[in-house]
């Protein structure tokens, strides 16, 4: 969905998205597709890519914050779309926007205990079915979307996850949430008339909370490993807000030109902005073997994280 299609639907103009987020399209799910068809779908290319059986996965992992309903989690209806084995265990887990990378930290944790040797990590959203398509301010930033990885030892210490960095600040709360539908608020007449089942955000605090977390988040993995700014080959952000990249640039010290962009095609696909990314990153041929990369990403709590890699 382009943004000359988002002028027929809400009180908005491509001049003024672009100006203030960057992005120029959208991509929606299919009205028959579900969340776990997406994750299933990019948990399959990740597994070519890996040459790795779905079989041979231990632990499936799942960003989401739009799962396909809220009992059972999003892992079990992946589990049994790839056709992995019926015991292996899987859960999802609602950093929001911070997904992707706070299920690095999990899969990196399960494998250096020897809990696990191939985890499957998932990030997806299907975001089109819970913004207001009447707010403006929040419709037009989001996309449905999903990427995967599979992350297993490495035979190379130098190589790999080098280190993941984790935060929260429930003082936020407020700035980014979906208040309704849940225990607090549970599914009413009156919630779905308020559209309290809808994601709502106060976008100047949520601004705010990400420019300097992000940007601490990404000085902490760098000099974690006893980098420089120099060092980084790509930074791999989440995708949320192109004058968000251009504060975190700033403040962290690596070129803009090694930040990997793609929010004026995939616009904020929360959970699977980061590893999109990624994977596009890779396929082109811009993130190559020996690189160093940093992911950074911030959603709803305020969660965030970030995790520099070798790849």
């Amino acid at each position: 969905m382009t943004n000359q299609e988002l002028e027929s639907i809400v009180n908005t103009t491509d001049e003024w998205i672009v100006t203030r987020t960057g992005i120029r399209q959208r991509h929606q799910a299919r009205p028959d597709e579900t969340t776990s068809d997406m994750a299933a779908e990019a948990a399959r290319r990740a597994l070519a890519a890996a040459e790795v059986s779905a079989e041979d996965i231990d632990l499936i992992l799942v960003g989401t914050i739009s799962p396909d309903m809220p009992l059972p989690s999003t892992a079990m209806f992946v589990q049994r779309k790839i056709g992995a084995r019926p015991t292996c265990p899987g859960f999802d887990f609602a950093a929001a926007c911070a997904g992707f990378i706070y299920g690095l930290s999990v899969a990196d944790a399960f494998i250096r205990a020897g809990s696990a040797r191939n985890v499957l990590v998932i990030g997806v959203e299907l975001l089109s079915r819970l913004v207001d398509w009447e707010d403006r301010a929040t419709c037009v930033l989001f996309g449905d979307g999903a990427g995967a990885a599979v992350i297993g030892p490495s035979d190379d210490p130098a190589q790999g996850i080098l280190s993941t960095h984790l935060y929260a600040d429930a003082s936020g709360i407020e700035a980014l949430n979906i208040p309704g539908g849940g225990s607090a608020n549970p599914p009413s007449v009156e919630m779905l008339e308020k559209k309290q089942h809808l994601v709502h955000m106060v976008g100047k605090d949520v601004f705010k909370f990400a420019v300097k977390s992000l940007a601490s988040a990404t000085v902490t993995a760098i000099e974690h490993n006893q980098l420089s700014p120099d060092d980084i080959d790509w930074v791999i952000p989440h995708q949320a807000n192109i004058r968000i990249l251009e504060g975190v640039q700033k403040r962290s010290g690596v070129p803009m030109d090694r930040f990997f962009i793609n929010i004026d095609r995939t616009a904020n696909t929360s959970s699977a902005s980061v590893p999109i990314a990624l994977d596009q990153a890779v396929r082109s041929g811009q993130v190559r073997k020996g690189h160093n990369l940093v992911f950074c990403a911030l959603g709803g709590g305020i969660a965030w994280g970030s995790a520099a890699v070798r790849w």
